[in-house]
């Protein structure tokens, strides 16, 4: 596996692992945790997909990185 299938992996894996976790009832979605591993976990398969030139992943985990990022902005607003 190359370097970029490594980062679209791992940033897969974290948004999985965040989605399994809020099903099983671990974390809520307003949880500190379930958001830093969607921001994370999108901008790392957003990056590999940059770095394979994928225009239709880009967009999907750029928008998914951009709107966790305003639930993380929201987040530090309430604490």
């Amino acid at each position: 596996m190359t370097t970029t299938d490594w980062l679209g992996f791992l940033g897969v894996f974290q948004i999985l692992l965040a989605y399994v976790l809020n099903v099983l009832g671990k974390i809520k979605k307003e949880d500190l945790s379930f958001i830093l591993l969607n921001l994370i976990g999108a901008s790392l398969a957003c990056l590999a997909s940059i770095l394979m030139n994928y225009m239709p992943f880009i967009l999907l985990e750029g928008v998914w990185a951009f709107v966790t990022l305003i639930s993380l902005i929201k987040y530090e607003k309430m604490s």
